[in-house]
């Protein structure tokens, strides 16, 4: 048994290894228990068995593996830490495990793996399982099937990877053994329950029986949606909510949540990709362009055979998709077509996504071949086509598709509009935007009225199938012109649709089933969808517009029917108006008598009377006569066929003409006028618009029939009339007519080319004023068009071109003016749904209306391969021929042929240079393709962001740039669609990486949603966090929050679920993090129509359009400047004829409202806007140009605050208003004070935006505001929250840098006057970050003022550190701008005269040249040193506040006041040649504190005579907020002073815990700290400990916080301060307490723990300890408490704290310690000296029995032979006199005697042997006899003397501490023994100058070196201390002070008078009592 009861007792970890099998199996079994027992699943108990869990499982005995198993699954299910040991234990179990004949030990085996894949380690387990599968022992092979198929089984195909499962199942149908064949046949099965028929494909070559048996197995399947029935750990909370779900009868919900599960697994994933390009035909290329067409036929069987694949590997295939496309657009062979097609069809289903890069290059081709009636080649181009669209977008190949409508063969017509028909059957109503639907709609239409009848059913079908996908209500608007029939065919074709197409198609499978879900969903009419796709989708507008007369141009056609509940009397007048606008022309005679029938007849004839005055009277009748008429009996025709009679345009007579005219605008208004009319008189206005008289009318007349015909037509017609004729007046006036007329209708629809060229033969006429009437127009028309419009004139000359540019600077930030015409009539149908499209119709019309050139034919072969070739310099050749073509066409068609692979070819181009220039032909192509450059994303764009991988920087810019300027013209979505980019992210090059990264942080926050495929670059993403590259990384955290902005914190980190542990941790942390900094995605631009007044749902949802049409106008009325701040062209639609009336009444209003306040004060507003700032609700204000969305959320925010009047005025269009805004809130400035403050964020922010105006007058009165604001605020003593600061300074500094001078010094000025309300160090930031500007003023005026700030404020301004701020303006010394250089050189030598040489230190290493320039300066500067800074506050009296504003500082407490001053006074003592730079908040007004002193009046000493005239001042202190003090004070600090002005301003804050942090600020810097004198230490202890003490603070919500924080600071106060002042303080202090009746026992007791505490710091600080002082302060306390007194004290504290800190003082001093009672006159007045003597008492009789003992022994050993042995013995016999107790008086006077007598003799081997203590003792008592024989003859008061000049007896620090050091018996050196002799002299009158060799005694003072400092800073502080404390109370600080200065003078010159010093000691006695 000894063998056993070893095992028993070692410990359970160590038993689990024995290799005994009776210890392990004891180990496992104990290890059972004990993890039966952890609760905690983080406990450090699972550490301990993590290398041990892999023998649990392997143990050789089958017993004991079955415990081992048993406790390794306990292990797994409950330890943190069990995923480390996954890889080994699995493959432990698959090898030991799966083969042990025990059923038991299989199960837990399986059920251990399960465990792993619960606890989220499916990967590893299904990977070592797998592995599994190749032993050779088929037991384990089945084992491992039957896992898998659990695991399957459990958890579901989302968390079980199938693809490997399925790779190696035929192989397992295909092994030998049964067991295994039969459970791959189970595992099949399991796998066809998740993925159905994608199975099919995988298997289909296994053993047909086997194959037969699956299928039959499959049939019996259930077919619902299978669902996980165990959950991974992460998942556990939705399989509660499942059971929930289930429990309460419902799973519906459940299958909605996994029915993206089905899908989501397709048989295309499991598949395997191949790779075909290696494998073509080497002569495959030569062989497809054979004569002989068997070859050819060859060659394509051959890539027929490879594309037979199902997934084919991503590569570069265009050259074979080009061949293939050649051989179906060329080929002459039907069979060879056919067979190309099916090679395509091969290629998209193979390729599937990565197809669709060469979709574009083929659709036009396929449908084009349409025309070939062969149906074997109709059904091969069919299922081409269909694959090909599978791989692309509908909306990339609509420009294609459309293009091809138009075709005249009637084949193709139809075999497209199928196509359109089918590809419509795979959209959503989200992927079917209106933008997309409109222009095939408009194609569609024709064709339903096609002659050939299968055109107009496939046109029908298309329609019906468009119906039942985005249902009626979207697309009825397009079909409001076809009549009942038709509407009813297309109805019903909507209705076969599915069953139809299910037919049809020969399309995927799984999208068969999928096909019928768009069509429910939409037929539902999910509208809201489609509404939101509509403002996001680019819209590419129509190819053509229809050509219908109908339609009219397009938007105003669909504007007219867009409202989808139209009534039917809108349709009806739409019909007549149609009718009307082809009125035939009718003949003169026919007009006659229509004519007749209306006029008077006398009208009729007088027409062509001779005589004017009849024509004029024939006129007037001719008016009533039509003011009469109604609408619909106007002949219009006959009427103006009456004016137009001769005379007609002729009349000479001007009142006739000009009634004429107006005539002719009056029918136009109120007839129906059509374009036949129009032309009968548009020739006469024409030519009459250039007469002085009558061309106002001529005008008035065109702009009516613009009205009515539309302005479009109208144009065309009016300018083609005038430039065919050669008046330079009609022209020039034309011109202006148009130029408004734009101004006034809008731009839609307006024909940009016709304009174009008649603008260029303007411009070429010599008439100036049509040259300038063209330029006027082409400003206008820059509005609506933009910068496109200047590519147009680039061949103009220089000298027109530069008009033509400042034309559009002019126009610049304006935006067009919202449409005032041409609305009301053709729009009372039109609600919301119109509206919704116009800003983005308008836009794209505008870019649709450009001419395009077509170039395709330019880009030749030749020119292509010269692109290619291998000499580089035949390359470039090529480019810069492509460069010259774009350039040439300046706006191209989409199709460029072989261009874009040419260029992406040479985008990977060895040549650097080839491939920036390539890039740049990019940009081009991008502008000049416009927004088509779309369908080249794929193909060309992908390549772009590739090359942001080079390794050059500037390459990679071009790159960026390039990529940038095609996002501008496709938007973003062309390139997240698809994988291309989560392909680029994938590769791992850093730069490319980061780059790509940075681009999308850029772009993702501006857009409101993004597709799906942005999901697949989340892993890469994941990746880029923890790349090995500090930049990558950087950028991927930079891009997280936007990412998560679209895709949702659940997806990401449902994403990181593939990650390692470690990585996932990491990047959930990340998340975490973005989450928190989560920007909210883009608002929607706000409609101000959207809502109805009354309710919620967008009106055009509610059923009666009479309600809505009201609704609307009011709203647009409300609020029309939404709509003009958001887009060009966008009309206010909505506005009806009723609407128009309402804006009089409304008006009236308003006018009447203007009386109240502007701005309402909303409690809180302010605070609340900026924590919605702070927590990212809002956008921050923060852009280089202001967005529509800042200008909608300014407004928003101002709608609370501001009055609605005065809300429109601001956000008007026309600058006019913006005047009158600021004009209205100068006016209300001083009324309105607290409004104005309330709302000063927002007004600041307004302010901004007028920043960005062009117009100067703007500019000017917003400047002059800002001044008056200003001066307001800094009177207010408001301060700028930093919120306001930041939102406003960037802005108003970028004005700094105008042309114009008087702009720059209002600008200047503001930001003086700012500097009151703002600290001057916080606007230093803001100006050294404007230094960086481009602009050189900007730079030279943001220079001069940080020189300015530095001038008036001193070096504390610059921030982050001196330092810093002058090495970033010392840079600009070498600017290449002289004004910049200048001021660079200026400041820094302001910096100079406040600071002398260290600026060099500051500025660091300067190159030669800057240095000499600036030595230069300094040198031309130094002539005028101490002049400059004076003239500086005198040149800058803005700087200074208004002295009337001094009743402000009566609102301030007196207590902040003073310290601010006291702190003033030292810096002015610092510098007292400077006096005149005291910055007015530090003035002192010293009479105010003289009259203050009441009756007491204290003389103070006349120690230095400071010029203090110029502090006689009032002073204001601005409150400024705290503001950390820099922690880097430099050298530069050295100046006390200056340093002490930066903090105190913080310190005398109203706000208490701005102060007690600057407080804490100011006692961290030890050099600052140790200044604080005596007085001001005891005034800050009492004024913190009453503070603690103060009942009122713990009523506050933070007073707990304030007295920590003040509990805080008075530690530091302890800590920090000189520790001689500090003790010396807390020891008045506690006197003064105890002597007080009123104080509280608790302040006495709060001191008494200061005391104590310093008392504990004492053995460090000792040596730096003033004791002379402290025993003076101690003296005097016991002189006033004697300790009697004391013991009456109610409490025995004070009596003890005295002890204690006598006897810490003894105990470290020892038996010294009585030699520092020197500066006590009388030590009689208190027990001082006896306490100390009983102190020492004890041991002073040891030390002196001692030292008896040594002093014979000394004497004995005295040499007996020495000649003055009787000397010896006299001395000998004196010194043991000396130690003996009776004796010792007697001893020492015979000693003082002796040593008189002869000075000669030598005492020292006496004392030598001696302790310390007895030669301390002689050595005082010789002192002391002397004082009193020497003395008497010269001190007549036998006080002593005063103790001012005692203070001088201290010694210095170095003597106290030797003096200190020696206590232990060691000889003390000479040096000690100079010092005191040289007190003693000094004390007796005696000069020392002679023996002083060294330094003179230091001071009290820590910087001996400017005691005038010091010394008046005290003086002030304890007057001021008076001031604040009832005098009582501090009798003896005020003493205690004046002696601490007093001692400062004496030594700073040690020749003054004794005498005199005495008279004012005396004087200051007096004063105290």
């Amino acid at each position: 048994m000894g063998d056993d009861s070893e095992w028993l007792k070692l410990p359970v970890d160590q038993k689990c290894e024995h290799k005994l099998w009776k210890a392990r199996l004891s180990g496992y079994e104990e290890a059972l228990k004990i993890f039966q027992k952890i609760k905690d699943e983080k406990s450090p108990e699972w550490s301990k068995y993590l290398g041990l869990i892999k023998k649990f499982v392997t143990d050789s005995n089958a017993v004991v593996q079955l415990k081992g198993l048993e406790a390794a699954l306990v292990y797994v299910e409950n330890a943190h830490v069990a995923g480390k040991t996954t890889g080994e234990v699995v493959s432990g179990v698959v090898s030991k495990v799966f083969n042990q004949p025990k059923a038991k030990a299989k199960e837990l085996g399986i059920e251990i793996c399960l465990m792993y894949i619960e606890i989220e380690k499916g990967e590893s387990v299904q990977e070592e399982l797998l592995k599994g599968l190749d032993n050779k022992n088929p037991k384990i092979i089945v084992a491992c099937i039957e896992t898998l198929r659990k695991a399957l089984s459990e958890f579901g195909s989302k968390i079980i990877l199938l693809k490997p499962i399925i790779k190696v199942l035929p192989k397992l149908f295909e092994s030998r053994d049964k067991p295994v064949r039969d459970e791959a046949k189970l595992i099949a099965i399991e796998i066809y329950r998740w993925i159905r028929d994608a199975l099919r494909h995988p298997l289909q070559n296994i053993n047909s029986v086997q194959l037969k048996e699956l299928e039959e197995e499959w049939v019996k399947l259930p077919t619902g949606i299978p669902k996980p029935s165990r959950f991974l750990r992460s998942q556990q909370e939705l399989e509660a909510k499942l059971e929930q779900q289930q429990s309460a009868g419902g799973d519906a919900e459940g299958g909605g949540d996994d029915g993206d599960e089905v899908p989501q697994i397709d048989a295309y994933e499991l598949l395997e990709t191949v790779e075909i390009l290696s494998k073509l035909p080497k002569d495959f290329y030569d062989k497809i362009e054979a004569k002989k067409w068997q070859e050819r036929k060859e060659a394509l069987e051959a890539v027929e055979v490879l594309v037979k694949n199902p997934k084919l590997e991503p590569g570069d295939y265009a050259d074979l998709v080009k061949a293939l496309k050649k051989v179906v657009g060329k080929d002459t062979n039907v069979m060879l077509v056919a067979l190309a097609a099916k090679c395509l069809t091969g290629l998209a289903v193979g390729l599937r996504k990565k197809f669709g890069q060469y979709a574009g290059h083929v659709v036009p081709t396929i449908l084009e071949k349409f025309k070939e009636k062969k149906p074997q080649v109709v059904q091969a181009l069919q299922e081409a086509i269909d694959a090909i669209f599978l791989t692309t977008t509908l909306q990339n190949i609509s420009e294609d598709v459309l293009a091809v409508m138009d075709n005249k063969n009637p084949t193709i017509k139809q075999q497209t509009s199928l196509f359109i028909a089918r590809s419509f059957r795979h959209c959503t109503a989200s992927t079917l935007p209106k933008s997309l639907l409109k222009p095939f709609c408009a194609a569609l239409l024709k064709h339903i009225n096609d002659s050939a009848a299968e055109v107009r059913d496939a046109a029908f079908e298309a329609l019906g199938t468009a119906l039942k996908v985005v249902g009626e209500k979207a697309v009825n608007p397009f079909l409001a012109d076809v009549d009942k029939l038709k509407l009813d065919k297309i109805k019903e074709c909507s209705e076969k649709v599915e069953l139809v197409h299910g037919k049809k198609a020969g399309l995927a499978t799984e999208k068969k089933e999928l096909k019928s879900v768009p069509g429910r969903a939409a037929a539902s009419g999910a509208a809201g969808d489609k509404d939101t796709k509509d403002i996001s989708a680019p819209k590419p507008g129509p190819k053509k517009a229809p050509t219908t007369k109908a339609a009219g141009p397009p938007k105003k056609g669909k504007t007219t029917t867009s409202g989808g509940s139209a009534t039917a009397g809108t349709k009806t007048k739409k019909g007549l108006e149609i009718k009307e606008i082809v009125e035939p022309e009718l003949s003169i005679e026919v007009c006659e008598e229509k004519a007749s029938t209306v006029l008077p007849p006398s009208c009729i004839q007088l027409l062509d009377s001779s005589n004017w005055k009849e024509r004029l009277a024939c006129m007037e009748e001719f008016q009533k006569a039509v003011e009469l008429m109604e609408r619909a009996e106007m002949p219009c025709q006959a009427l103006v066929r009456m004016l137009a009679k001769k005379p007609g345009w002729k009349e000479t007579n001007f009142q006739v003409m000009q009634m004429k005219l107006h005539i002719v605008a009056l029918i136009a208004q109120k007839g129906n006028f059509s374009k036949t009319s129009a032309q009968i008189v548009l020739d006469g206005l024409v030519d009459k618009i250039g007469d002085v008289k009558c061309g106002n009318n001529a005008k008035e007349a065109m702009t009516a029939i613009a009205e009515t015909c539309m302005l479009p037509w109208t144009a065309e017609q009016v300018m083609s009339m005038a430039f065919s004729q050669k008046n330079p007046k009609n022209q020039s006036e034309t011109l202006n007519w148009l130029s408004n007329a734009i101004k006034e209708f809008g731009f839609s629809g307006l024909n940009v080319k016709a304009f174009i060229s008649n603008v260029k033969t303007a411009l070429a006429a010599t008439n100036p004023a049509v040259r300038t009437s063209a330029i006027t127009l082409l400003g206008v028309m820059y509005l609506y068009v933009g910068p496109s419009l200047r590519m147009f004139f680039e061949d103009e000359k220089p000298a027109l071109l530069s008009q033509i540019d400042a034309e559009f600077e002019k126009m610049q930030g304006q935006s067009p003016p919202a449409p005032t015409r041409g609305i009301s009539k053709h729009s009372i149908s039109a609600t919301d749904e119109g509206e919704d499209e116009d800003p983005d119709d308008g836009a794209n019309d505008v870019v649709d209306l450009l001419p395009r050139v077509e170039i395709s034919d330019k880009i030749t072969a030749e020119l292509v391969s010269k692109i290619g070739d291998k000499n580089w310099k035949i390359r470039k050749e090529g480019l810069d021929e492509v460069a010259g073509i774009i350039n040439e066409a300046k706006f191209i068609q989409p199709n460029i042929g072989e261009l874009p692979t040419a260029l992406k070819g040479r985008l990977n181009d060895s040549n650097k240079i080839l491939v920036q220039q390539t890039l740049t032909i990019l940009q081009q192509l991008a502008v000049a393709m416009g927004p088509n450059i779309k369908q080249h994303v794929k193909n060309l764009g992908i390549p772009i962001i590739t090359v942001l991988g080079d390794s050059k920087n500037n390459v990679r810019a071009a790159a960026l740039a390039t990529v940038n300027a095609w996002a501008e013209q496709t938007g973003m979505k062309e390139w997240l669609e698809g994988e291309d980019l989560s392909e680029e992210l994938k590769k791992e090059n850093p730069f490319l990486r980061q780059e790509l990264l940075g681009w999308l942080a850029e772009k993702l926050p501006t857009l409101r949603s993004t597709p799906t495929d942005l999901i697949l670059c989340v892993p890469h993403l994941y990746s880029c966090l923890e790349d090995r590259n500090g930049d990558v990384r950087k950028k991927a955290q930079d891009a997280l929050p936007f990412f998560m902005m679209h895709l949702g914190y659940e997806k990401m980190a449902k994403a990181t679920g593939k990650l390692k542990p470690t990585s996932k941790d990491q990047v959930l942390a990340m998340l975490e993090k973005a989450k928190t900094n989560m920007p909210a995605k883009p608002a929607a631009p706000a409609k101000a129509t959207s809502k109805p007044i009354g309710g919620s749902a967008p009106s055009k949802f509610q059923p009666t359009p009479a309600p809505v049409e009201d609704s609307v106008s009011n709203t647009i009325e409300a609020k029309p400047d939404p709509k003009k701040a958001k887009a060009p062209g966008v009309s206010s639609k909505g506005k009806s004829a009723q609407g128009k009336k309402i804006p009089s009444k409304t008006s009236l209003k308003e006018d009447d409202d203007k009386s109240g306040p502007i701005f309402i004060v909303v409690p809180n507003g302010k605070e609340q806007r900026m924590k919605d700032e702070k927590g990212l609700k809002v956008l921050k204000w923060n852009f280089t140009t202001p967005r529509d969305e800042y200008i909608e959320q300014l407004k928003t925010q101002m709608s609370s605050c501001v009055a609605k009047w005065l809300q429109d005025e601001m956000f008007h269009s026309d600058f006019q208003h913006h005047n009158k805004a600021l004009a209205v809130m100068v006016d209300h400035l001083e009324s309105e004070k607290e409004g104005v403050i309330g709302c000063l964020d927002l007004i600041l922010k307004w302010l901004t935006l007028r920043f960005f105006d062009t117009n100067t007058s703007v500019l000017m009165k917003a400047l002059e505001y800002l001044k008056l604001l200003f001066t307001l605020l800094s009177e207010e003593e408001y301060h700028l929250t930093e919120n306001e600061a930041s939102s406003f300074i960037p802005y108003l500094i970028l004005k700094v840098g105008e042309p114009k001078d008087v702009i720059r010094k209002d600008v200047r000025a503001i930001l003086n006057r700012m500097c009151l309300v703002y600290p001057a160090s916080k606007m230093f930031p803001f100006i050294m970050e404007g230094t960086k500007s481009k602009n050189s003023k900007q730079r030279a005026e943001c220079l001069e003022e940080l020189g300015c700030l530095v001038e008036s404020y001193g070096m504390n301004v610059c921030q982050p550190t001196p330092g810093k701020a002058l090495k970033e303006i010392a840079i600009h010394i070498g600017d290449r701008d002289n004004a910049v250089r200048n001021a660079a050189l200026n400041t820094i030598v302001a910096v100079y005269n406040v600071h002398g040489d260290q600026v060099f230190k500051l500025i660091g290493n300067l190159s030669e040249k800057d240095m000499s320039m600036l030595e230069e300066r300094i040198k031309r500067s130094a002539k005028r040193p101490s002049a400059a800074p004076m003239k500086q506050v005198e040149e800058k009296p803005q700087r200074t506040q208004n002295i009337n504003s001094n009743a402000n500082m009566l609102r301030k407490g007196p207590a902040e006041d003073m310290s601010s001053k006291l702190n003033q006074a030292r810096s002015m003592s610092g510098h007292p040649e400077a006096a005149q730079m005291v910055h007015r908040e530090f003035q002192l007004d010293l009479d105010e504190i003289e009259n203050d002193n009441g009756t007491v009046r204290c003389e103070m000493p006349e120690l230095v005579q400071h010029k203090l005239d110029d502090i006689f001042e009032p002073v204001l202190i601005p409150e400024p907020k705290i503001r950390a003090v820099s922690p880097h004070f430099d050298d530069m600090h050295s100046n006390t002073a200056s340093t002490i002005n930066f903090i105190i301003s913080q310190v005398a804050s109203g706000d208490i815990n701005t102060s007690i942090q600057a407080l804490t600020q100011l006692f961290q810097i030890e050099s600052l700290a140790r200044e604080a004198s005596t007085g001001v230490l005891k005034d800050l202890m009492h004024g913190l400990i009453t503070l603690m003490l103060d009942s009122r603070i713990e009523d506050l919500e933070e007073g707990q916080q304030v007295i920590r924080s003040v509990n805080l600071l008075v530690v530091k106060v302890l800590e920090k301060s000189d520790q001689t002042n500090i003790l010396s303080a807390l020891l008045v202090l506690l006197q003064d307490s105890l002597l007080a009746t009123a104080s509280s026992p608790k302040f006495s007791e709060l001191v008494m723990k200061c005391l104590w505490r310093m008392v504990r710091l004492l053995p460090d600080t000792i040596n730096s300890i003033n004791l002379d002082r402290i025993l003076l302060d101690i003296h005097i306390f016991m002189k006033v408490f004697p300790k009697e007194k004391l013991k009456q004290c109610k409490s025995e504290f004070p009596i003890r704290t005295l002890k204690t800190l006598l006897h810490t003082l003894c105990k470290l001093k020892g038996p010294k310690i009585l030699d520092h009672l020197t500066m006590i006159d009388n030590k009689n007045e208190s027990e001082l000296e006896a306490h100390l003597c009983r102190m020492m008492k004890h041991s002073m009789d040891q030390t002196g029995n001692k030292s008896d003992k040594e002093t014979e022994k000394g004497a004995s050993r005295i040499d007996e032979k020495s000649s003055k042995a009787k000397v010896n013995d006299f001395l000998a016999e004196i010194f043991k006199k000396i130690g003996s107790k009776e004796n010792t008086k007697e001893g020492l006077a015979e000693l003082y005697e002796y040593k008189k007598k002869y000075s000669d003799a030598d005492i020292e081997p006496f004392l030598k042997n001696s302790s310390q203590f007895f030669q301390s003792y002689v050595e005082r008592g010789l002192r002391v006899i002397e004082m009193e024989r020497e003395g008497k003859g010269r001190i007549p008061t036998s006080t002593g003397i005063s103790p001012q000049m005692e203070v001088t007896c201290m010694p210095t620090p170095t003597s106290t501490v030797s003096s200190i050091g020696n206590t232990n018996g060691d000889e003390v050196g000479p040096s000690v023994y100079l010092e005191r002799l040289k007190i003693l002299r000094q004390r007796c009158g005696l000069d020392n100058t002679k023996q002083d060799d060294r330094p003179p005694l230091t001071s009290l003072l820590s910087k001996p070196s400017i005691p005038p400092v010091a010394s008046s800073t005290d003086m002030l502080h304890s007057k001021l201390s008076q001031l604040r404390e009832s005098r009582e109370q501090h009798q003896h600080s005020d003493l205690d002070s004046s002696q601490t200065h007093s001692a400062g003078t004496v030594t700073s010159s040690s020749t003054t008078n004794i005498d005199d010093l005495k008279k004012r000691l005396e004087r200051i006695k007096s004063s105290r009592k």
